[in-house]
């Protein structure tokens, strides 16, 4: 049985609910509360995911409160503004940091002590803002980041190569956002390098080509359905997993840098291995020169983003 079991789930919205929901049916916890500005809701989804216990692992599932944090092993923190069509993530940076700093402060108000792991957006800066306001160090407090990105880019080499997505591996490395970027030189199908499948004549164009796709998959679906969930719900459900089983799973995932790839004070998504500790370790990539300075260049937009929210936002 896994040490670590009770969940707190913050924000009951789409992507909340469907983490939820996939919690219950792929038996991961053995707790979860739930807690949300519209508690009829909560109620409302509540009764409805117990209605589906028979035909799931046993696990107990209540409306919450945040005097609840305080039992907590994980925090998952889905609450905020959604992102609306042609708006970036990073436009929502200053409504969203409002919410998550008094979420911030309750939380920690309860005495909590456990992980906090954040999918709401834009998620690079907002993981630092927690880590800021909390003072919970740097391995407890985790960013999906760019855990779905390198996921939607395992998805479109798999779709574009007849392959098995869980065939591929690579990351997405940098901010979640516009300036995220494939690490192509770890990217591979088969174990061979993604390289070895392209013709050379095509190379550069089909690399382009499926960083674009993955990139701006966001917008694609937002603008058809008027939001994303079940891709990020699905990567919070996996990366949740590997915290509760200590599994030290690889991730790409926003975390709080220290030296690592020559960054400081910024949260990014790098790969990480992820346990019960929450961060066990940084992977540092060699990375070519162009990835440096890409790597470099997307911290330096979170890192400006991010005073910008410090500057007018109380961190208590």
């Amino acid at each position: 049985m896994p040490k670590l079991a009770n969940i707190i789930l913050i924000g009951d919205g789409a992507i909340g609910s469907s983490f939820a929901f996939n919690c219950l049916t792929s038996g991961v916890g053995q707790s979860l509360g739930i807690i949300d500005i519209n508690m009829q809701r909560v109620q409302g989804d509540v009764e409805d995911l117990n209605d589906a216990l028979p035909y799931a692992a046993q696990k107990n599932i209540y409306a919450a409160n945040y005097h609840d944090c305080q039992y907590a092993d994980l925090i998952v923190i889905t609450a905020g503004i959604a992102q609306r069509p042609g708006q970036t993530r990073l436009e929502l940076l200053k409504k969203n940091a409002q919410i998550m700093t008094d979420i911030a402060n309750q939380i920690m108000a309860s005495g909590f002590h456990g992980i906090i792991l954040i999918a709401s957006n834009p998620v690079d800066i907002l993981t630092e803002l927690v880590l800021r306001i909390t003072g919970l160090p740097r391995n407890q407090v985790l960013g999906t980041g760019t855990a779905l990105d390198s996921a939607r880019l395992r998805s479109e080499i798999g779709q574009r190569f007849n392959i098995d997505a869980r065939a591929v591996h690579g990351y997405i490395l940098g901010e979640h956002g516009d300036s995220e970027f494939p690490a192509w030189d770890y990217t591979t199908i088969g174990g061979k390098p993604i390289q070895d499948w392209l013709p050379a004549e095509r190379e550069e164009e089909t690399l382009d080509e499926i960083a674009n796709t993955v990139k701006t998959a966001a917008y694609s679906i937002i603008d058809k359905k008027g939001a994303t969930f079940y891709g990020i719900a699905a990567s919070l459900t996996r990366i949740t997993a590997a915290i509760l089983g200590d599994e030290r799973s690889a991730f790409a995932m926003s975390v709080h840098l220290d030296g690592e790839y020559g960054l400081h004070d910024v949260s990014i998504g790098v790969p990480v291995i992820i346990g019960e500790t929450g961060m066990d370790r940084i992977i540092e990539l060699d990375l070519n020169k162009q990835d440096m300075q890409r790597l470099s260049d997307s911290a330096t937009i979170l890192k400006k983003n991010l005073q910008e929210v410090l500057d007018n936002t109380e961190t208590k």
